[in-house]
């Protein structure tokens, strides 16, 4: 079982406890897929022939055609499918590592409804752009011809390395403002190691560098510049942010040590595998290492978390959510995942509060006060209502509590110092939907930052999307502005 564990093309529902120590499974936990052979690819690209109903390319958000690369694989033409592959998607063998493909085009393979396990179409997908990196076919995308234009992009996550990529092959000069310091956003620090090696994602930077794409890190608007300034400098302005601001929760004891936000703890431990130093890691503050690991939420979030901790030597870690398992937001997969490797679900549990005592002169966490809840009647959404069962209180002990409760949006018009920067009431930026322009003339959004906490390869469609309307906007205004000088 331990091979058929590192293999994604294992159906879910194949999948065995793993019951050896912790200890010893924490030593090959690489949920990276292992390398099909040809002859695995063949014959997984061979079973979409079985089908002739394309409702996995209907509900991928890049439109990706899957059949017609699953065929090319199936016939060895593995360069041809590579480019059918990439033709709609910036960065497939990212998606083909992290997409949730069980809610996506495999949850929707006509085979997978049949009950014969569907295609498993991510772990192609890997294995095909695996094979062209290997090979040398992924090129740079250059310009045929310079334009003379530049534009600017805040943010180096999917969605603005999605919209660089398309503009520099237009022919913008493309400058990508980022305050860390890599590119990548969330691929590199909010999603850990065992799901996407880092350098996966450097290789694809390096990619947009080679392109001629510019990269400033370390730059933060309203800081270093404003955003008159970068509207005075391009002629238009991507904003791909994202949301970082964690979703928090209050009651008694929430100030005390050790109960840290997701993300925090996430970028902490994929620094430290980048080789980085970080002090709160080495102190014990952001290392689960010998600790009773509680983390709430049931989102994507928490189960990086939870499988951090098992991979960082805790002792225990449990998962806290209010609904039952048919309801977590997050991938079922992720979830038969974490089971295997030892994380403990308690679901319909809410939180109150904590409890801590003082250690070395510190309040420190040591429990989590909780209830059980009962699911209730629908309510708008067709979701149960969750409620409190009376008198169900109790404590779950812990020694580092996760909070990974989902995320907002930051105040961007203050950060950048922008006030007619138009939100909505979630604090997401209003866009018009149809042209991606923001309330100001010429700056555009993509991303989660439009549409609230999503998905990469959402991020990648809105991206790309928002390139071309850039380039819309840009050759109408050239345009004009040629009509007023004659």
């Amino acid at each position: 079982m331990a091979n058929q564990r590192m293999l994604g093309f294992v159906h879910t529902a194949q999948r065995m406890p793993d019951k050896r120590p912790a200890a010893e499974r924490r030593q090959d936990f690489a949920e990276i897929y292992a390398r099909f052979s040809d002859e695995r690819a063949n014959e997984q690209a061979n079973r979409c022939s079985q089908c002739g109903v394309p409702f996995c390319q209907v509900h991928c958000p890049v439109s990706n055609n899957i059949p017609d690369w699953l065929k090319l694989t199936s016939e060895g033409r593995l360069e041809e499918a590579y480019e059918v592959s990439q033709a709609t998607n910036n960065f497939p063998e990212i998606c083909g590592r992290i997409c949730p493909q069980d809610r996506l085009c495999e949850g929707n393979c006509v085979i997978e409804q049949s009950t014969h396990g569907a295609v498993t179409i991510g772990s192609v997908e890997k294995y095909i752009n695996d094979t062209a990196w290997d090979n040398g076919w992924v090129k740079p995308r250059k310009p045929s011809h310079e334009l003379g234009l530049s534009v600017g992009i805040i943010g180096a996550g999917p969605a603005g390395l999605a919209a660089a990529e398309e503009l520099r092959a237009k022919g913008y000069a493309v400058h990508v403002y980022d305050r860390y310091d890599r590119m990548g956003g969330l691929l590199v620090y909010g999603i850990p190691g065992f799901k996407l090696e880092k350098t996966v994602v450097e290789r694809r930077v390096k990619l947009l560098a080679d392109a001629g794409v510019v990269f400033h890190p370390n730059f933060e608007v309203g800081r270093d510049a404003t955003m008159a300034d970068l509207r005075a400098k391009h002629v238009a302005v991507l904003v791909a942010t994202g949301v970082y601001k964690a979703r928090d929760i209050q009651g008694p004891g929430s100030g005390l040590k050790n109960i840290v936000p997701a993300l925090e703890y996430l970028t902490t431990s994929n620094r430290v595998g980048l080789g980085d130093t970080v002090a709160a890691y080495d102190d014990g503050s952001l290392n689960a290492a010998g600790k009773k690991v509680v983390v709430l939420g049931g989102g994507d979030t928490a189960m990086d978390c939870v499988r951090t901790a098992i991979r960082q030597g805790a002792t225990s870690v449990k998962c806290l959510y209010r609904r039952d398992r048919k309801n977590m937001p997050g991938s079922q997969r992720e979830v038969a995942h974490a089971e295997e490797e030892g994380v403990e679900f308690v679901w319909q549990v809410a939180p109150e509060g904590f409890t801590g005592e003082t250690r070395g002169g510190a309040e420190v966490v040591t429990g989590v006060r909780a209830v059980r809840i009962h699911l209730g009647v629908a309510d708008a959404t067709g979701r149960q209502t969750p409620q409190v069962i009376e008198g169900s209180e109790y404590t779950e002990p812990a020694d580092l509590v996760i909070k990974a409760l989902g995320f907002e949006p930051e105040d961007l018009p203050e950060m950048f110092g922008e006030p007619d920067l138009k939100v909505t009431r979630w604090g997401t930026l209003l866009v018009d939907h149809r042209t991606k322009m923001t309330s100001l003339d010429g700056v555009f959004a993509a991303g989660d930052i439009v549409r609230g906490a999503s998905l990469v390869v959402w991020a990648i469609r809105d991206g790309r999307d928002a390139a071309d309307a850039m380039h819309a906007y840009a050759r109408a205004k050239a345009e004009t502005l040629a009509v007023a000088a004659e």
